[in-house]
């Protein structure tokens, strides 16, 4: 049994790692944001970032993409270097990850199918026919039929998380990074998002990065989660090892997350 709370949160381990944060620090003024950080995703896997409001998790996945340079540390996609890249290798680096922001990003002034294509006519230029059949696949993965000449103001809040996934792994990404999808979200609505990351996950297989403050979808839907605490990464383990955690912080941020934690049988987990 791994334990949840250690100074090493991360166990040493055979499986491959397609994203690894190592030794991450970085301050703004006198403020420091990030003390240390080490953080390895598994590829495949779906890693929910836990903790509370300041601890770093937006600042941290900022540097996952490299739009943030750290004071000191490294962040290594399939063991290279992201902030060792020239501009031209970071860039091709970037077509590697897709992301999907809170409230989906999508461009109001176009239609559903020229939303999902905007990547492709930015980084992979094709044929129009292919480019059409590309697009009306990934959306019809997304279970989303006949759609493509729709603005995102006539969707519903889960036909939008759809759409902007569909325009987030057009390119197939290695990764998916989600920024709080599930926030503002009424409980419905999170379990729809929620069944939408999973599939994505085990139909595209694809390796996923979620921050998230909701324990109860954290638990539904994480085979890994760290947590976030002062800057620091003070945990990282299942979400059986994390119920099961006696660390008072710990403990303390899962029960106070507003939604409180549940098993997948639907009970409370024992306090």
């Amino acid at each position: 049994m791994v334990p949840v709370l250690d100074t090493q949160p991360q166990p040493a381990t055979a499986e491959p790692s397609v994203l690894e944060v190592r030794d991450l620090h970085k301050a703004f003024g006198e403020h420091q944001v990030l003390k240390g950080v080490n953080l390895r995703i598994e590829t495949g896997h779906i890693t929910v970032i836990i903790g509370g409001s300041g601890s770093g998790k937006s600042v941290l996945i900022k540097h996952m993409v490299a739009l943030l340079r750290p004071d000191r540390g490294e962040v290594r996609l399939h063991g290279e270097d992201l902030f060792t890249m020239s501009a031209d290798q970071l860039l091709k680096a970037r077509k590697r990850f897709g992301m999907l922001f809170q409230n989906g990003a999508l461009f109001d002034s176009m239609d559903v199918y020229e939303n999902v294509a905007f990547p492709l006519r930015e980084h992979k230029p094709m044929a129009r026919k292919e480019e059409h059949e590309l697009v009306l696949h990934r959306l019809q993965e997304l279970n989303l039929f006949n759609v493509e000449r729709k603005f995102p103001s006539e969707l519903s809040g889960g036909m939008k998380k759809r759409v902007a996934l569909a325009r987030a792994t057009i390119l197939d990404p290695d990764i998916i990074l989600y920024d709080e999808p599930t926030t503002g979200l009424d409980p419905v609505m999170i379990a729809q998002v929620d069944d939408m990351i999973a599939e994505t996950q085990e139909r595209l297989k694809v390796t996923s990065v979620v921050i998230s403050h909701d324990m109860a979808s954290t638990f539904r839907i994480a085979h890994h989660i760290a947590m976030l605490y002062e800057g620091e990464m003070i945990a990282y383990g299942s979400p059986d090892e994390f119920k099961a955690s006696e660390s008072p912080v710990v403990r303390n941020f899962i029960f106070q997350s507003g939604t409180g934690p549940m098993r997948e049988d639907g009970g409370e987990v024992k306090r």
